[in-house]
């Protein structure tokens, strides 16, 4: 009987793992993802250089982060949509000292910036079309 319960626990337990991994690498998890999408890679060194100038959309994610797994696609289509705005993915494991400057609690959080000032923040999941006209008061 004990045998039974560990080869079930076991089998639970494979069977987590093995869907969390597919769910985990979707096409688009990960900046730059999809063909076409002009999402940059941002980091602690290049950071200022790439919020300084414009409209820059930062999106604050973890590869962990299921909402932020869905969100990536989103802001990829939107990075080959709208011209006048730069998309950036900063990813929070990989860069705390980032995340701690603007006091990241939630992802995934995505902050526009204009010519380097926060001028909005968005937490959580959202749809295409919702971000699209939130982005787009800025770009006026």
């Amino acid at each position: 009987m004990k045998k039974s319960y560990l080869l079930i626990t076991i089998l639970l337990a494979t069977t987590a793992l093995v869907g969390f991994k597919s769910f985990s690498t979707v096409k688009g998890n990960t900046p730059g993802g999809e063909k076409g999408e002009k999402v940059i890679i941002i980091n602690q060194d290049n950071f200022d250089k790439i919020i300084k100038k414009g409209i820059v959309v930062v999106d604050f994610w973890a590869t962990w982060c299921h909402p932020c797994l869905r969100q990536a696609p989103i802001v990829g289509e939107l990075s080959t949509e709208m011209k006048k705005v730069t998309f950036g993915k900063v990813n929070v494991d990989k860069n705390r000292a980032i995340s701690g400057k603007f006091g990241i609690r939630s992802i995934p959080t995505l902050i526009i910036f204009k010519d380097g000032v926060e001028q909005e923040r968005i937490i959580g999941l959202h749809d295409k079309v919702t971000l699209k006209q939130i982005i787009s008061k800025y770009t006026k």
